[in-house]
């Protein structure tokens, strides 16, 4: 499933002293199978945009395209095309409200009117894809699980519909380290296993260099860059414009670089910049005769 955006504008309370351009000519194409990160300081955008790729908002101005249709023809059937894209909100846990994980999950693929074992079999698959074991969680209330398994369970019950695209807004804002690891993680073994075209909105950049294939700059409602993590990350000065820092090892490269170590200027990843900081140690033992 592809994802058109033509010159996409969004202008909240037209017409009056209150009124704010949130999107201002937006414009890119999202193929099958990408992990497009959503960058951009707080108010940029970002999750009016979002709102827009299922149709929960509709533009002032400008299309969007899925697989062609467009998401607000007038004879579009907005609802079974919302059923292939699954967004999920910042904090979605605040969402849930069945007595079980199990009910939870399964309220989807009820509202789909599939029949009862399929739902089953969707409520298994869904909490196998979050690392949520179902003979030991299904029949907890999730409202007894940790906040990290809550997110999860919240998750799972758009997994559940099985979208051919995720959205996520912020999905991993206010947990611990190890319950940011284990959403990461679950979304990485998700892209990996099933091609899910994902779109994750994110303030970290140390998030966006472990999984985006693809990122997409926003500042002041408008698309600032649209390019590969290591390109759009080499441009530093672009980034402190908009707002935004470099991941971790980035900074790190970049530090070592001003400290005279010869390292290439594109680094990103810490695996990487590890590999090529091993090499410059290798390179001085051998030179040394060490």
């Amino acid at each position: 499933m592809s994802i058109e955006v033509r010159h996409l504008t969004h202008t909240y309370s037209e017409g009056s002293v209150m009124r704010t351009v949130a999107l201002d000519d937006v414009s890119f194409t999202v193929e099958k199978g990408e992990f497009v990160g959503i960058i951009g300081h707080t108010g940029s955008g970002k999750s009016t945009l979002v709102q827009h790729l299922n149709g929960l908002l509709k533009p002032s101005a400008g299309e969007v395209l899925i697989d062609g249709e467009d998401l607000n023809g007038e004879h579009v059937n907005r609802r079974a095309l919302r059923q292939r894209i699954g967004l999920v909100f910042q904090y979605p846990e605040y969402q849930l409200f069945e007595e079980t994980v199990a009910k939870d999950i399964a309220f989807g693929p009820k509202n789909q009117g599939l029949s009862a074992e399929e739902i089953d079999g969707r409520v298994r698959y869904a909490m196998d894809c979050v690392h949520l074991d179902y003979d030991k969680y299904s029949a907890s209330s999730p409202f007894e699980l940790s906040g990290g398994q809550m997110r999860r369970v919240a998750i799972a019950g758009v997994l559940a519909m099985k979208p051919s695209v995720l959205i996520l807004d912020e999905p991993t804002a206010g947990l611990d380290p190890r319950g940011r690891d284990r959403i990461l993680t679950m979304l990485e073994e998700l892209h990996a296993r099933e091609h899910t075209t994902i779109l994750m909105v994110s303030h970290s950049m140390d998030d966006m260099a472990r999984l985006a294939t693809r990122l997409l700059v926003m500042a002041e409602g408008k698309l600032l860059a649209d390019g590969t993590p290591r390109e759009i990350f080499s441009r530093t000065e672009m980034m402190k414009g908009a707002g935004l820092d470099v991941p971790a090892a980035a900074r790190l490269c970049q530090a070592l670089r001003d400290r005279g170590i010869d390292l290439p200027t594109e680094l990103y990843q810490a695996d990487e910049l590890r590999d090529a900081i091993l090499r410059l140690w290798r390179q001085g033992k051998e030179a040394t005769g060490c």
